[in-house]
């Protein structure tokens, strides 16, 4: 009998550790800087559930996100709090976000920002603290694409910062 017991434990115990996993807390934001355009565009990837319950914890437990359930204050507090958490710097000085909108793939909400009239950039850093307040855990991961470059980092709650140097 005990035998068995030891049997079914062993078989049993992949299902247990599978259902135990740990969920990972991801954003990742790509940065593309169009010279002709003079402009920094910024796409933004959460998950959704995430999202909302950062949103909801911060400014209304009544906000919903998603294609069938948005509450109509969506838009503003999506923006608010993005703009809360997200900084720029371009050559030592801080510019201001322009919202542009988001779409739903999903699971995952698309952010779109936008930098305008960046004339050239010789430094660039970009402060993101998302969902850095609910997920100690979290990971921001950005991949940038200033003056034909492709730089990628990693911003974690201790270090949420990068500084890019194009002189």
């Amino acid at each position: 009998m005990l035998r068995l017991k030891q049997l079914l434990f062993i078989l049993i115990l992949p299902f247990l550790a599978f259902t135990a996993m740990h969920k990972y807390y991801v954003s990742v934001t790509q940065i593309e800087y169009v010279k002709n355009k003079q402009s920094v565009q910024i796409i933004t990837r959460i998950f959704l559930d995430d999202f909302e319950d950062i949103l909801q914890l911060r400014y209304d437990e009544e906000l919903f996100l998603g294609p069938q359930s948005e509450t109509n204050e969506a838009n503003f507090y999506v923006e608010r709090y993005l703009k809360s958490k997200m900084v720029i710097r371009i050559n030592g000085q801080e510019k201001v976000l322009k919202y542009i909108g988001k779409e739903y793939d999903k699971d995952i909400v698309i952010c779109y920002l936008e930098v305008e009239g960046v004339k050239n950039i010789d430094t660039f850093e970009i402060e993101n603290g998302v969902l850095f307040d609910l997920f100690p855990e979290q990971q921001n991961i950005v991949r940038t694409k200033i003056n034909s470059k492709n730089k990628s980092f990693i911003l974690i709650k201790e270090n949420d910062k990068a500084l890019l140097n194009f002189k």
